[in-house]
């Protein structure tokens, strides 16, 4: 949501200048709306009552975060290698011809 928002030129982040805290704070502002919108599109006693007491969701929802975080810097670094051997056109340039 708030990546589409930027993008459509409602405001501007750019990730390779955040600090680690603005990193934190970004990304719980970025779940916390999330979760809201998510909670909203149920009943949230129903949702409490599969959820349980325990903390098991909450841990899971942790391990994907950083999975998928660390998935995002595999993919950035691909993209990255693509785009310095030619593979991926970059403004005014097209595709090398040895892309597949």
């Amino acid at each position: 949501f708030y990546v589409r928002q930027l993008h459509d030129w409602k405001g501007g982040i750019d990730p390779e200048t955040m600090t680690p805290r603005g990193a934190t704070l970004y990304a719980r502002i970025c779940g916390e709306t999330l979760a809201r919108g998510h909670a909203r599109s149920g009943d949230r006693v129903e949702v409490a009552g599969y959820l349980g007491r325990g903390r098991a969701f909450e841990e899971a929802v942790c391990v994907f975060a950083d999975t998928y975080a660390d998935q995002n810097e595999r993919d950035f670094t691909s993209f990255r290698a693509a785009l310095t051997a030619g593979r991926l056109p970059t403004r005014g340039s097209a595709p090398s011809k040895e892309s597949p």
